[in-house]
């Protein structure tokens, strides 16, 4: 396992972030949060796919409304992702589980102070929410939209919420792009104890999310940076948990899951490869525990990575082997080999 960075425990809901805590998964809803219905769908789909904790935009005071029904129906911890009316922030705290916030849009340091005070009283944290995209405009003058004025702004407000006595607070530095949001993270993280919520924000469609974001968050995640993340892809909802899941799975910050190791295909392969990997990916998907499995589809490389297995299977031609921890448990006929390696997995 990585070690991480220590940093103060806060709760959101009765998620832990931060400290010890496991990193938890967070994404959020496309759905209008004043339809209350397609809403509560939506973080049902999220809590069933996995995700820890959810957010939902609340662009208006319908919306803000609409979350102590909301509330009332879903068991997921619930952040309101807030921007330019204060009042909203105010109204949301009083059923939510967190606020977030971002500085550059919030308003006065008098409105800071209510939104604070509203936190205080229910005992939520709040994030800041640094964006890129919407910085101050005297910081962003300064310094232009790079991944500087990201942390300068960060500190700025964190100051301001310890200033009013507030520290459960947790920080996210979102750019577009890989390199200022990992820059931008790096930065900040030896002068603050706070948890980090981590991720690449505007990441675009599925492609193209899952390489930012595993290239961003992988850096950081395997330097100790990160307690929470949220992978953010167009148009999606289990998608995202599955790819955070992988991301954490990968970077070593968790251990769950089986890890398959398949060779690419090439002209040695004597087997149908890639209908015999998807057939084990799917069958072997509800396992928690953490395996390793090997299915090699030539005898050139089979035998060595079959002994570093879990289980494996070595295919040859027309019939292959199945091994457990190197040692040959079946030699058999390419067609039953599959049903037998998942036997052995399940023993496990």
């Amino acid at each position: 396992m990585i070690k991480r960075y220590p940093t103060k425990k806060i709760y959101v809901g009765d998620v832990a972030v931060g400290g010890d805590a496991p990193i938890s998964i967070q994404s959020m809803t496309f759905s209008k949060t004043r339809d209350v219905k397609s809403t509560v769908e939506q973080i049902n789909r999220l809590h069933f796919a996995g995700c820890d904790i959810v957010r939902v935009a609340v662009p208006d005071m319908e919306d803000a409304l609409a979350l102590k029904e909301i509330k009332k129906e879903v068991s997921l911890p619930i952040v309101a992702d807030i921007h330019f009316d204060y009042r909203l922030a105010l109204k949301a705290a009083e059923v939510v589980d967190c606020i977030r916030i971002n500085p550059g849009n919030i308003g006065s340091k008098e409105r800071i102070k209510e939104v604070v005070k509203a936190c205080k009283e229910r005992n939520i944290p709040i994030r800041i929410g640094v964006n890129s995209g919407s910085l101050e405009k005297e910081i962003e003058q300064k310094y232009g939209p790079t991944s500087k004025a990201m942390v300068e702004s960060a500190l700025y407000h964190i100051k301001l919420l310890e200033d009013l006595d507030f520290t459960d607070i947790k920080v996210s530095l979102k750019a577009s792009d890989v390199q200022r949001t990992v820059e931008a993270y790096r930065a900040l993280r030896p002068l603050v104890p706070y948890p980090f919520h981590l991720g690449v924000t505007e990441a675009g469609t599925m492609f193209s999310a899952t390489v930012k974001s595993s290239i961003a968050l992988g850096a950081l995640l395997l330097e100790g940076i990160g307690d929470t993340i949220r992978i953010s892809i167009t148009g999606e909802l289990e998608k995202e948990v599955e790819v955070a899941r992988a991301i954490l799975k990968h970077s070593g910050a968790i251990k769950e899951g089986v890890n398959i190791i398949s060779c690419p295909t090439c002209g040695r392969i004597e087997v149908d490869l890639v209908k015999a990997v998807k057939e084990i990916e799917e069958r072997l998907k509800h396992i928690k525990k953490p395996l390793n499995v090997s299915v090699m589809g030539c005898v050139v490389n089979a035998i060595g990575e079959a002994k570093h297995a879990d289980v494996a299977i070595a295919y040859g031609k027309g019939s292959g082997l199945v091994m457990v921890k190197g040692e040959v448990v079946a030699k058999l006929p390419e067609n039953k080999l599959v049903d037998r390696f998942l036997e052995e997995v399940e023993k496990f």
